[in-house]
C-alpha cells in the first residue's frame, strides 16, 4: 500500500530557480571581494581591476537572469 506524505503543487522551477540563485551571489560576492583585495594592494591598477569587476558582475547576473527566465519558458 502507498502512502503520500507531501503533495507538491505549483512550479517546480520557481524552487529551482531560488536554489541556482545562490550561485550567482556567491560569485557576485568573490567578485567584489577579491577585487577590494587587489585594490587594496595595487591602487595603480584601478581601473584594470574595476573594469575586469564590471565584467564579471556581468556575466554573474546574466546567469542569474537565465535562471529567472528559463522556468517560465519551460514551465508547465
Amino acid at each position: 500500500m502507498s502512502q503520500t506524505l507531501a503533495a507538491v503543487s505549483g512550479s517546480l522551477g520557481s524552487i529551482g530557480y531560488g536554489l541556482a540563485a545562490i550561485g550567482p551571489g556567491v560569485g557576485v560576492g568573490i567578485i567584489f571581494g577579491n577585487g577590494t583585495q587587489a585594490l587594496a594592494r595595487q591602487p595603480e591598477a584601478a581601473g584594470l581591476i574595476r573594469a575586469n569587476q564590471i565584467l564579471g558582475f556581468a556575466f554573474c547576473e546574466a546567469l542569474a537572469l537565465i535562471g529567472l527566465v528559463m522556468p517560465f519558458v519551460y514551465g508547465t
